[in-house]
């Protein structure tokens, strides 16, 4: 019987052909496991409810960690990941929420998710719903000057069911000065850091109750030069 290491790993190698953004991909795919086999309150039998927790990837052009995990949890059939960058494919080279079973958003150009996802953590509080809005990040979105005025809008409002999960990689072209935990501090979030590859430690940073901030968790993963498929 394989264990699920291999099962992920069997479905992420059929995904090939885009070495370009491979370590975009496999930066993500700790963190990606841990949302949906241990946080997310999504599956495919309840991926119309309303009420459903969302997971937006806006690190959308690496989306191979994405559509494994997809493929592991029956989003979408494992034969899928083989059509992976041929012509017709619901697979793009970027997330199509239209095409692709169970993508919530469509995404690629950075600096979009952390705003939509505030748009919808306010529509779902407005309707009453509980549910979890996730937006996974790259630590290059913070030259995206969107991302700024989101983190600021979303402390002020206390948008407690909206988490950032920033991918740092060291590789932002500016970065922050004292990291990027303290910029989202100094907007009102709640934000740790962690090791981007500890899947307890990504888990406990997860799922801490809820305390009338949003949430960020930083997730450090070595840079290529360090060693690490980052």
């Amino acid at each position: 019987m394989q264990t699920t290491e291999e099962t992920i790993r069997g479905l992420f190698g059929r995904l090939t052909g885009d070495n370009k953004h491979l370590a975009a991909a496999t930066s993500t795919l700790d963190a990606i496991w841990v949302l949906y086999d241990r946080v997310l309150n999504v599956s495919p039998e309840n991926i119309d409810d309303p009420g459903r927790d969302r997971f937006y990837l806006s690190k959308g052009h690496g989306p191979m960690a994405y559509y494994t995990m997809l493929a592991a949890k029956g989003f979408i059939e494992p034969e899928m990941l083989d059509t992976w960058r041929t012509f017709g494919s619901p697979l793009g080279m970027h997330p199509d929420h239209v095409l692709a079973p169970g993508v919530e958003i469509s995404s690629g150009s950075l600096g979009h998710g952390l705003p939509l996802g505030v748009g919808t953590a306010l529509g779902l509080r407005a309707q009453g719903h509980d549910a979890r809005v996730f937006v996974l990040m790259g630590d290059g979105e913070f030259d995206e000057g969107s991302n700024h005025e989101t983190m600021a809008i979303a402390g002020r409002l206390g948008i407690d069911r909206l988490t950032a999960i920033v991918i740092d990689n060291r590789t932002a072209s500016l970065g922050w000065p004292g990291g990027i935990a303290k910029r989202f501090e100094m907007e009102g979030w709640h934000a740790s850091t962690v090791d981007g590859r500890d899947h307890d430690a990504l888990y406990e940073a997860l799922t801490g109750e809820p305390d009338g901030r949003p949430r960020a968790v930083v997730a450090e993963v070595l840079p290529i030069a360090e060693g690490s498929a980052a």
